[in-house]
């Protein structure tokens, strides 16, 4: 265990954060699914609090991670996530204020705009900005890497698994990499989809990269 990215008290009280967000149907409990049996297996004390918003594809998702402490409660507190990953540009401005400072801030920059109500007179506030978000995330001290979808690699012509693919570059780009071991990552996404085996480790390789 890598006492340094954990950000250990002496009493070990200060467990590594992670706090994911985003909308039905993208697999945002799976990453953190992933990410939990991960750190089980390296023998890292790990909590998973998932929780869903609205059942139908686009409501609202997300989950907190804490490695590194047994029996640690379920609400990061603000300005406590050594990680934050976002999966949807509007979702991502709800997690910001959890982001440490100096901490990374992965934002996979999809963007699930529901129509405005017109029948009852109401309208959807404007959405945000790449650069709103970019500027927010900066405000809180955090490190952002960001994420273009149209950039989303290409298996034999089709568009790999998303989450997958944020899961890799968070293993590659952030200190989550330097806390779980990402071949063992991968083996885990092997083994719990036999079918399509091949592109997802092409999923997650790219995000790695």
């Amino acid at each position: 265990m890598n006492d340094k990215i954990l950000d250990k008290h002496a009493d070990g009280s200060n467990p590594f954060n992670i706090y994911l967000i985003g909308v039905g149907g993208q697999g945002v409990l799976t990453i953190g699914e992933l990410i939990a049996e991960a750190a089980f297996q390296a023998g890292i004390p790990v909590n998973f609090y998932p929780t869903k918003g609205m059942a139908q594809r686009g409501g609202a998702v997300k989950a907190q991670l804490r490695l590194g402490r047994a029996g640690a409660g379920p609400n990061i507190p603000e300005k406590g996530a050594g990680l934050v990953i976002a999966t949807e540009r509007s979702e991502s401005l709800k997690a910001v204020r959890f982001i440490k400072p100096g901490g990374d801030f992965l934002l996979f920059g999809h963007v699930w705009s529901p129509l405005a109500d017109h029948s009852q007179g109401k309208h959807e506030a404007p959405y945000p900005s790449l650069e709103q978000v970019q500027a927010q995330v900066q405000a809180a001290g955090g490190n952002l890497h960001y994420l273009d979808p149209r950039q989303l690699p290409l298996y034999e012509g089709t568009p790999v698994p998303a989450n997958i693919y944020v899961l890799g570059a968070a293993l590659g780009h952030t200190s989550l990499g330097r806390l779980l071991d990402a071949t063992k990552v991968a083996a885990l996404i092997r083994a719990r989809w036999k079918r399509g085996a091949e592109r997802n480790a092409f999923a997650f390789q790219a995000g790695c990269m």
